[in-house]
């Protein structure tokens, strides 16, 4: 029994991580229609603000040396200001294109991303100390917990609640919810589709370097496609959640966590090498059940 909670801690550690990023997909999936696939460089970029670009393996630190309240406002900057210059950039002179296009525009821009990453920090992977203490187990009724996912699990709560609060509280958050229920019917009615969209993007870019953040502390690794697999995950957790929902994304990326874990937990040793293909074999099984998702927005049943 015990061994079983300790693996769903582990499994609500990830979930929450991963619910994290879909989050992210899904309120700029929601506001227009863009599938955001550099939401993984984003993250990626949030890490590699931490260091001074060398060719080192060990690195010098350059945001990572601040004290951390200035260290976190200075990779979540750095992520929001990228963020926002891609949404200026790339996906605002594109927006009245159809879905095609604005999904390639997205590969274009994870692709210059991340060689724009290589060129200053050349491709090598690099080791990295931060946050080494989070690291260390602490004991939890009965059970060995490292700080880190204790921090992850809080952080994933207190933003959860700061966006619910921020979509139902405010007239930003009224507008951006009117948006993705109907874009056009929402831009007749004088909510400004610019400031909504550039919102989403901010809101994309926070979540990107909290996990970007979270995600450091915990392998202590640099990799220029460190972002990728879980962008594919939570990209996946969207799809089962319910485009366009956000409950539906944090309760996708929560299942798809849990069901890595359990996976990687407990079977047998000569198939867990290939857990992911189980993971994505579960995920299409539930769009066979459910191909619109396990949360099916009203914006969505327009579209049938």
């Amino acid at each position: 029994m015990r061994n079983f909670l300790q693996v769903m801690v582990d499994a609500i550690a990830l979930g929450s991580l991963l619910a994290l990023v879909a989050l992210a997909i899904g309120l700029v999936f929601g506001v227009m229609r863009l599938i955001n696939f550099a939401q993984g460089d984003y993250i990626t970029l949030g890490a590699y603000a931490l260091v001074v670009p060398a060719a080192s393996l060990t690195p010098t630190l350059l945001l990572g040396a601040l004290p951390v309240p200035l260290m976190v406002v200075g990779v979540l900057l750095v992520v929001v200001m990228m963020a926002l210059a891609t949404e200026r950039m790339a996906f605002r002179p594109l927006r009245d294109s159809d879905p095609a296009t604005l999904l390639i525009s997205s590969f274009a821009v994870s692709y210059f991303l991340q060689h724009l990453i290589m060129l200053v920090h050349t491709g090598r992977p690099k080791s990295i100390g931060i946050g080494q203490a989070l690291t260390t187990p602490i004991e939890v009724l009965g059970l060995r917990v490292p700080g880190i996912q204790m921090v992850t699990m809080g952080v994933t709560a207190a933003l959860l609640i700061a966006l619910v609060l921020f979509l139902k509280r405010t007239p930003m958050g009224i507008q951006m919810r009117a948006a993705a229920e109907n874009f056009q019917m929402a831009r007749l009615l004088g909510v400004p589709a610019n400031r909504v969209i550039a919102m989403a993007f901010v809101i994309s870019g926070v979540l990107g370097g909290t996990v970007s953040l979270l995600l450091i502390v915990q392998t202590g690794t640099l990799d220029i496609r460190m972002g990728l697999m879980p962008v594919i995950f939570a990209f996946f957790a969207t799809v089962i959640g319910g485009m366009g929902s956000l409950v539906g994304a944090a309760l996708g990326g929560f299942l798809v966590g849990v069901a890595s874990v359990l996976l990687q937990s407990y079977l047998p040793d000569g198939l867990r090498p290939f857990r992911d293909a189980f993971v994505f074999g579960l995920v299409i099984v539930i769009l066979l059940v459910r191909p619109k998702g396990l949360i099916v927005t009203g914006a969505a049943r327009e579209r049938v």
